[in-house]
């Protein structure tokens, strides 16, 4: 890796640990594989982003990486975890799923190396695609969707014991969760923390397991959510719904239910951010004369247009705050003309036509003149 973990992170060397999880917590959102389907780079760059985030946010490590950059993991990078004994890489494995250490990263938890894990505090999100009709789109709609999801067991409220209190304190780290592991390295002795394997960093062992959940103190459940798509999302936005995603265990945060929009066409109307584009057919004696037409839009409104005499094909007229209203501006309507020649004339109509052909002189025609001259 050519670049130092701190210009992957876009974070300076003084960085808090704060300030180090806030900038992956971009880059992961940014190229989470769940959002960036089949894009392998996205997919690299999570990986490097991760590397550095769970050798900065170690204390230990990062005072080694400080100390002697990349060499002094021995080639780490990829290829393995010099920080075995330290339980996983003291935020991530590298040997587990990527999806599993995006999700441990915002626990803020350390995961547990040798035994159980310690439960993220989080939940994972849960992405779905949703299809709206144009009128929606533009208007906003409530939707009722259906998912299934992960909630904690109603039985133990989430403890994973029989009627929420049949377990007992860990002996192996006195409830805490957490034990103190010593690593020596090059460097001397390093004393980190690492989640409990005994209890899995829960502090507390199940005397007897719940029978609802058998005591994993989760369940898959089917439920509705009623959901508000604001007026103006457009094909290919994606909206988050903060906290309807997968539940975690008692006293973790849920993740987010994430929707990818789709917007079905329209058989006449197109838009272009908050405008909305329309194509009109006019009747070529309308074009020439002139004439008032009414635009039909949606839910049965109609906007009039007056057309001016001698209106040419691809003309634009602009009808203001007459497009897509949302919280931030309104957009326009803009109406292209389209001349339409009439079919099957009768004879009596072409004698008229030509005729009429006949009395208008060559220079009435503008582009046609110029034409005729080249």
């Amino acid at each position: 890796m050519s670049k130092s973990y701190y210009d992957i992170l876009g974070v300076s060397k003084t960085a808090s640990e704060d300030e180090i999880k806030s900038a992956f917590r971009g880059l992961a959102k940014k190229y989470h594989p769940d959002l960036n389907p089949g894009d392998e780079q996205a997919v690299a760059k999570f990986k490097e982003a991760n590397e550095a985030y769970q050798t900065l946010c170690d204390p230990a490590k990062r005072a080694m990486y400080d100390r002697g950059g990349p060499s002094a993991f021995g080639g780490f990078g990829g290829g393995g975890d010099p920080f075995g004994g330290f339980g996983g890489g003291g935020g991530f494995s590298f040997g587990g799923s990527i999806f599993d250490d995006f999700v441990s990263m915002f626990s803020g938890e350390r995961r547990g190396g040798g035994g159980g894990s310690q439960p993220a505090a989080v939940g994972a999100d849960i992405q779905l695609n949703i299809t709206l009709t144009f009128e929606e789109a533009v208007f906003g709609v409530s939707k009722d969707l259906p998912i299934t999801r992960t909630e904690q067991c109603e039985s133990c409220g989430g403890t994973g014991a029989k009627s929420g209190t049949e377990y007992i304190k860990c002996n192996t780290c006195g409830g805490a969760g957490r034990v103190r592991v010593a690593q020596e390295t090059p460097f001397g002795r390093v004393v980190s923390m690492r989640t409990c394997s005994s209890c899995g960093g829960n502090g507390k062992i199940i005397k007897e397991p719940c029978p609802a959940c058998k005591g994993r103190s989760l369940l898959r459940k089917n439920v509705t959510l009623r959901i508000s798509i604001p007026a103006g999302i457009d094909h290919g936005q994606v909206m988050t719904v903060q906290g309807e995603g997968e539940r975690g265990k008692a006293g973790t945060r849920a993740g987010n239910l994430v929707l990818i929009i789709h917007v079905l066409p329209h058989k006449f109307i197109k838009r272009r951010g908050l405008d909305l584009l329309c194509e009109v057919p006019v009747t070529f004696t309308q074009a020439l004369l002139g004439d008032r037409i009414m635009i039909p839009l949606f839910k049965g409104a109609r906007v009039p247009l007056d057309l001016p005499e001698n209106t040419q094909t691809g003309t634009v007229f602009k009808l203001r705050n007459k497009g897509i209203e949302t919280k931030k501006g309104t957009g326009d309507l803009l109406i292209s003309v389209e001349v339409e020649m009439p079919k099957n004339l009768s004879r009596d109509q072409r004698n008229r036509i030509r005729d009429l052909h006949s009395s208008i002189k060559l220079d009435q025609y503008q582009k046609a003149n110029e034409f005729s001259k080249k």
